[in-house]
């Protein structure tokens, strides 16, 4: 699953000023001959499912994820030898269970080849201000899965938005617009005058608000071109964190040279393909800004008062910054494999999850077993459910494609692409059904629970959540979580995953996901600690919502917009 800051290293160790903190039944598998036995119930058309479903067996995604999730694919980074090696044994999986490469022309119909660019920041970066020149990895640095919209651009009177943050009523973009703007916000979370957080955590720890995440998730969603985040660290100390941090902050980041027709979206109008994300030192801050720490502290202790956003008198003034980058073009593949449908195949049902992780760093492997090999493996064992129903005449009326994605973790590129470059008319495409991340239990729910969250498939059909509650109550059993599908959800989940590139195209999506664990984009997020049972139930809902959805007498509609 895609971050869109790596907390971690953001969590400057900083706050607010002193003065400021006060103001999813077992039936029998196949037989001697290989088929899969219809059960001896009525056959109607949901009870012959059953059967195909039990063939998503634990022991089957563990041999799969054993290979995808092996030091030998070096984290499966888009572009990189590994993610070359996983999507030739992608294409091999395809290839035995008979589904067709549907791609035209090329080398390989399974493979789609894209062209991604590769951004690594030169020297010489800085922003002026006010005739003042602060250095780039020493007053400011930039972080995230995206390069900077900027070489050398005017920041122009940028947009103040307080904490930058919107939770429940409280908004700090109310009123506001900052589509293709820059923003500043401050570091932290609004407090009242006792010291007392104005915001519920959200079962979360109190840093997280000072990771950043949140603020540049919730920019790139209201549209801004960039984020200045300003910390509370003097120029000193914060020139001195920006040093430990360099190897990590000079990391390259990723963008799409043919990103296909500009869209508007569905829920977040023209959404940009990247933000900008900076910090700043606290004089930096101040001065992007346009006040002074006696104005900002007023302002901290105004909002605390009235326990809501405040109008902020500032005067942001118009900044230049110059980033140079080198840039490299590498060719990354998203894998697709076809399974023709009978009378309505020529309607497609898309089943994907993204099969790249974050590669070698530091010398350092990171597998990516969960994130997303859980999903990629998932999306293997479906695709055999249905390759055998076909084989023993019960194939689906529609066409599906199964989609593996390259590029997710760099900005959702593979999906991006995909998306403007389709193979199916997107207009006969009937759904995404998108798997990223089923393999762990989160920090949220018990280790004794079988749950997975659902995100996103209320907001443009009720059909469509009706269908997958139904398939879950019929078969699988498992706890729905809908706390990422909520309005101003803070995690912004529903934006952060390849299906959402299918659904701001109007394309109605289901997200599966279990959300994050103490291993999400770590080195740590290993085969040994995947629950292969939960893997296994989970992806028997997606293939039972797959089977009513393709065999369905009429595609689901498109009948809401919600945010």
């Amino acid at each position: 699953m895609k971050k869109f800051v790596l907390c971690g290293l953001l969590a400057l160790p900083f706050g607010l000023p002193a003065v400021a903190q006060q103001a999813l039944s077992k039936v029998k598998t196949k037989t001697k001959s290989g088929a899969v036995p219809v059960a001896a119930a009525p056959a109607t058309v949901t009870d012959i499912s059953s059967p195909y479903a039990a063939t998503i067996r634990p022991e089957d995604l563990r041999e799969h994820l054993t290979v995808v999730a092996s030091d030998a694919f070096q984290g499966r980074e888009a572009g990189q030898p590994g993610q070359k090696l996983a999507a030739d044994y992608l294409v091999k999986q395809f290839m035995a269970l008979g589904l067709q490469g549907p791609v035209p022309g090329g080398d390989n119909p399974y493979l789609q080849h894209f062209q991604l660019t590769r951004h690594t920041y030169a020297s010489g970066g800085y922003l002026k201000i006010n005739g003042q020149r602060h250095e780039y990895l020493r007053d400011f640095f930039s972080y995230g899965p995206m390069p900077s919209p900027y070489r050398t651009a005017t920041v122009s009177e940028p947009v103040f938005v307080g904490f930058g943050v919107e939770q429940g009523a409280y908004s700090d973009y109310a009123g506001l617009d900052v589509k293709g703007r820059d923003v500043v916000a401050i570091m932290g979370e609004p407090q009242d005058e006792r010291g007392r957080k104005l915001l519920k955590a959200n079962g979360r720890s109190a840093d997280y608000w000072d990771s950043g995440l949140r603020k540049a998730a919730l920019a790139k969603a209201k549209g801004a071109r960039g984020i200045f985040l300003m910390t509370f660290a003097p120029a000193a100390a914060f020139r001195k964190q920006t040093a430990e941090m360099a190897a990590s902050l000079q990391e390259p980041a990723f963008s799409l040279p043919d990103p296909g027709p500009e869209v508007v979206d569905t829920v977040a109008e023209n959404i940009p393909p990247g933000i900008g994300v900076y910090f700043t030192s606290q004089e930096l801050g101040l001065q992007l800004a346009g006040t002074t720490m006696n104005g900002l502290i007023d302002y901290v202790r105004a909002v605390g008062q009235a326990r809501r956003p405040v109008p902020a008198l500032f005067h942001p003034p118009t900044a230049t910054i110059y980033l140079p980058q080198n840039q490299e073009q590498l060719t990354t593949e998203n894998v697709l494999g076809y399974l023709e449908g009978t009378d309505k195949k020529d309607e497609v049902l898309v089943i994907s999850a993204h099969y790249d992780h974050l590669g070698v760093k530091h010398d350092t492997i990171y597998n990516g077993a969960d994130d997303d090999g859980s999903g990629t493996v998932a999306v293997l064992a479906i695709a055999k459910a249905f390759a055998q129903a076909k084989k023993d005449g019960h194939g689906p009326r529609r066409s599906i494609l199964f989609v593996t994605m390259t590029a997710e973790e760099e900005g959702l590129f593979g999906s991006e692409y995909y998306t403007a470059h389709p193979v199916v008319p997107l207009a006969n495409t009937i759904a995404d059904l998108n798997i990223d991340m089923v393999g762990r239990t989160d920090r949220k729910h018990s280790p004794k629970k079988h749950f997975v969250c659902v995100v996103g498939d209320d907001k443009l059909s009720s059909e469509l959540h009706r269908i997958n509650e139904a398939a879950n109550r019929d078969y699988t059993h498992l706890e729905l979580d809908y706390h990422f599908n909520i309005p101003n959800e803070p995690e912004h989940i529903y934006y952060r995953s390849d299906h959402y590139n299918f659904a701001r195209r109007k394309i109605p999506v289901i997200f599966y996901t279990t959300g994050e664990h103490a291993d999400y984009h770590r080195a740590t997020d290993d085969v040994d600690k995947i629950e292969f049972d939960k893997l296994a139930e989970r992806a028997q809902l997606v293939f039972h919502t797959a089977w009513e959805l393709a065999n369905r007498e009429q595609r689901i509609v498109v009948d809401s917009n919600k945010p």
